[in-house]
């Protein structure tokens, strides 16, 4: 059952990918994501995590993280038919990866790292878990450990279906206009403070919350999910 449902979902992602006109913003970006000189953290709020996989470019290698929960098991299946690898391991989050002894955020942040080390291009929702357009200081502590940039992504679509959930998830539906914009590359240090670490965490969700607000202000509709302070 689960692995049909994941056929029904990369064959519907992939028509929606097919029949939505994209814009992408910059036109430049695959020329500036090159000139980053190797992989990079592709930041996401959570509710957009349906069609991350659309940024993917021929040649790219993504991968992503996915809870080892059961729920988990369809979205690796659809996500790994579209070409995009999935680490099942639980998530870098918030104190747990600033305490590398903490067992859940340790084994995904090292697998997160040892893909940015492989040249693949890592996909990471920003958000403090259950608490939607927050980012959490797990992201931030990825770039630190990893060296690579953090690069905020959204990619959205004019016609879609918003669930009434958490992070109120999105889905696009076919025939429409699609829009894809990134932000500008976020560069965290190797030596960094708390203070600093709170600073670039901010920064992270300002970048994130302006491409969301240009992708849709680019397919005509407005962003109806509130952003947090």
């Amino acid at each position: 059952m689960q692995s049909g449902l994941a056929t029904l979902a990369s064959g519907y992602l992939r028509l929606v990918q097919r029949t939505n006109r994209f814009t992408q913003e910059p036109a430049d970006a695959s020329a500036r994501l090159d000139a980053l000189g190797g992989p990079f953290i592709a930041a996401m709020w959570h509710g957009q995590h349906t069609m991350i996989s659309f940024m993917r470019r021929p040649g790219d290698r993504v991968a992503t993280i996915i809870s080892r929960s059961p729920d988990g098991n369809v979205n690796t299946i659809a996500l790994t038919r579209l070409g995009v690898r999935v680490i099942r391991a639980s998530g870098a989050r918030g104190r747990a990866v600033r305490d590398i002894r903490a067992k859940g955020g340790a084994e995904g942040l090292r697998a997160m790292v040892r893909a940015l080390k492989d040249g693949e291009i890592v996909c990471f929702s920003a958000d403090v878990p259950k608490v939607s357009r927050r980012c959490d200081a797990g992201i931030v502590m990825l770039a630190r450990f990893s060296g690579r940039p953090i690069v905020p992504v959204a990619v959205v679509t004019s016609r879609h279906i918003r669930f009434n959930s958490w992070d109120r998830a999105c889905i696009g539906l076919p025939f429409g206009r699609g829009a894809m914009v990134f932000g500008e590359p976020i560069r965290v240090p190797r030596e960094v403070d708390p203070d600093d670490v709170d600073a670039l965490r901010g920064q992270v969700q300002a970048e994130l919350n302006r491409v969301h607000d240009r992708a849709y202000t680019l397919v005509g509709r407005a962003d109806r999910v509130g952003a947090q302070a």
